[in-house]
């Protein structure tokens, strides 16, 4: 799993590439760091890489979106595939979160 954060323009961007599971959860939630308070700062996630998501990855993006709504950002997930989308449909997840 490979895990990359830039800032542009005043948004984080974050870029996910392979597999969410389980086993990558830990390294992925310390690589999204800066992304938890991030200060008023909208945050989007690009997942046009990004292959699987276990619950572990869902309540990862949970956290960030929790604490992005309470500094007043938005958290935009883009490029989500289908089988992904039906994984955030299936969890209900699909109407939290705001998608392009």
């Amino acid at each position: 799993m490979k895990t990359t954060i830039e800032e542009i323009d005043g948004k984080y961007i974050a870029t996910l590439e392979g597999e969410m599971d389980t086993a990558a959860a830990m390294e992925v939630e310390e690589a999204m760091k800066p992304l938890y308070q991030n200060k008023g700062k909208d945050v989007i996630i690009d997942c046009t890489k990004l292959e699987y998501i276990a619950s572990s990855g869902l309540r990862i993006l949970l956290c960030i979106l929790k604490d992005a709504k309470a500094g007043g950002s938005r958290v935009v997930l883009k490029n989500v595939n289908d089988d992904i989308k039906n994984v955030f449909s299936l969890t209900g997840f699909i109407n939290i979160f705001e998608f392009e």
